[in-house]
């Protein structure tokens, strides 16, 4: 890897939520009910202007409490075997960035309400992006190894978030 395949990123914001237990977080936000905010520091929230009217937003976050960068993890669900760390959503990934669907509630002084997060407290936000249905779901997609027992273990183990 050359230097110019090297970048930084900073810091647009953090969240702040109820979630401190990596153990005890929700697996997916689509399954999730936590609240919280997303506090956007004072020099980006021009950034906020127009983004009132969408009712999800995605945030793209860093895993700031990941303990490693792996290749290869066994998944958070279907966890006998390892998978290639591309093909699942675990947060010891290199770069440890995470992306999550929220449906934001309205924003207030440069601070975002969300719900269905499960992002940790203090976790730092790179991004922000609407979300919009006609670009970001994909009726035919397949979804790999993961299957709707999979799916549904999720949803069970989200269910009290």
């Amino acid at each position: 890897m050359s230097k110019d395949d090297e970048y930084s990123c900073r810091a647009i914001g953090v969240v702040h939520t109820s979630l401190s237990d990596p153990a005890a977080t929700p697996i997916q936000s689509i399954f999730a009910t936590t609240s919280g905010t997303v506090e956007i520091y004072p020099e980006f929230q021009e950034g906020l202007i127009a983004l009132e009217g969408f009712s999800h937003i995605i945030l793209i976050y860093r895993f700031h409490r990941a303990t490693g960068e792996e290749l290869s993890e066994r998944p958070l669900i279907d966890g006998a075997e390892p998978h290639g760390i591309f093909a699942t959503r675990h947060f010891n990934r290199p770069n440890r960035l995470g992306i999550s669907v929220v449906r934001a509630l309205g924003i207030e002084e440069g601070s975002i309400s969300i719900e269905g997060t499960d992002i940790l407290d203090k976790t730092p936000v790179l991004d922000i992006k609407p979300y919009i249905p006609a670009f970001d779901s994909v009726p035919d997609a397949t979804s790999g190894w993961v299957t709707s027992g999979h799916v549904e273990q999720i949803k069970r183990q989200s269910g009290s978030f």
